[in-house]
């Protein structure tokens, strides 16, 4: 195994046990690791700190053990089983009305670098590192002794977030598929709602689980209103809504495949009183009739991908607030969202600040939101919080 040595001092993330290793930290390399490998990290004192994915990049190491650790089949096992039961804890596993969840969020659950998601019996992996690409196949055995025979199969589909330039296979498709298997969507359960979840062809993994517990919050002010849902992807903020009892939800989304699956959502769960708009949905706010909606869902793309675009980020999430708080009726509510990891949550409440003002009406912060739980963030890596939201009360 190759050694990182690093420079004298920095080793103190480390005993902190934050996951990364920057490449500025680094005093010696020995060894010709090839990326994904496993190193062994070292302070410069020559005590041994742990070892992890070595990566090309500010990011030269992602830790997976602090202290001596073989990584191995019996650490994948032990890191997932880790994992599993964490979401125990958080009612997630054999729930009678939720059979979809995140099993593993990278850094949060000690394995960065890795997404697994959980359809009702299918695993569906992400690989965002050279090393986790590697390890699929050991993954995907270790996900195998975890759940036993309640495993449908185990699909890979690192092709959109594997890094392109490491000259890696990334070709989607099936690591391990129980006998009889053959499928490529799912009708899974979300909080006693019915979503079709298509790991082949949707977004991410299929679905936006992060969202789960905000849906809901959602379907608790939905009663009586009309509802405008922005950038709607498969609909679960708007079926959540119409659970709630509103009047009618207008869904929105560029992509015509997502459209399609919404339609199919609103089905599935009994409801009528909706509408689909295959349009930019920026364009359409700017469109729609002043005081139409009292209730707007407005949860875009990640605008800043990395911070050299962060000022721009920040100017694009006034300008689209600015424009729901200006149409949104008297007594609305807006359910406004960052899942930007580089947009802070003082950031994005003061670029909503900015909004309000410059509309002019009177706006009230009703509720802080995040993610949910099983997108777990470890104490020691507070850089895993990415989505933020507020709940907004406009006069």
């Amino acid at each position: 195994m190759s050694k990182v040595i690093l420079k004298k001092g920095r080793e103190e993330s480390l005993l902190r046990f934050h996951p990364w290793v920057f490449s500025g930290a680094i005093a010696q390399l020995t060894g010709s690791p090839a990326e994904g490998d496993v190193v062994s990290v070292w302070a410069s004192d020559g005590s041994l700190l742990g070892c992890g994915h070595y990566q090309i990049g500010s990011i030269a190491v992602r830790m997976l053990s602090f202290g001596q650790e073989h990584i191995d089949a019996g650490f994948w096992t032990g890191s997932i089983g880790a994992a599993f039961e964490a979401r125990k804890a958080f009612c997630l596993v054999d729930s009678d009305n939720t059979n979809c969840y995140r099993l593993v969020h990278g850094e949060g659950d000690g394995l960065p670098g890795l997404i697994v998601d959980f359809y009702d019996g299918v695993c569906v992996m992400q690989a965002h590192s050279v090393g986790m690409f590697r390890a699929r196949k050991q993954i995907a055995e270790a996900l195998r002794s975890v759940y036993g025979p309640a495993l449908k199969a185990v699909y890979d589909k690192s092709s959109g977030t594997a890094p392109f330039k490491a000259g890696l296979d990334l070709v989607d498709g099936y690591l391990y598929k129980a006998e009889g298997f053959e499928s490529s969507e799912a009708v899974v359960l979300e909080n006693g709602h019915k979503f079709l979840v298509n790991w082949n062809e949707g977004q991410k993994t299929g679905f936006f689980l992060d969202q789960r517990e905000n849906r809901a919050r959602v379907q608790k002010y939905a009663c009586g209103r009309n509802v405008l849902n922005l950038f709607c992807y498969t609909g679960g903020f708007s079926v959540y809504a119409l659970a709630g009892g509103a009047l009618h939800v207008d869904s929105v989304d560029s992509s015509a495949r997502a459209m399609a699956m919404v339609d199919r959502n609103v089905a599935l769960n009994g409801f009528t009183a909706h509408t689909s708009y295959c349009a930019d949905a920026i364009e359409f706010l700017g469109k729609c009739e002043e005081g139409k909606y009292d209730l707007m869902i407005v949860d875009p793309p990640a605008f800043a991908k990395h911070r050299g675009v962060l000022k721009n980020a920040l100017r694009a999430y006034q300008r689209l607030n600015a424009a729901a708080i200006a149409k949104v009726a008297p007594g609305g509510i807006i359910f406004t969202f960052s899942c930007s990891q580089v947009v802070d949550k003082e950031a994005f409440a003061l670029a909503v600040f900015s909004a309000a003002a410059s509309v002019g009406r009177r706006v009230r912060i009703m509720d802080r939101l995040c993610q949910p739980a099983d997108h777990s963030v470890s104490i020691y890596h507070p850089e895993g919080e990415y989505l933020k939201g507020l709940v907004l009360y406009v006069e």
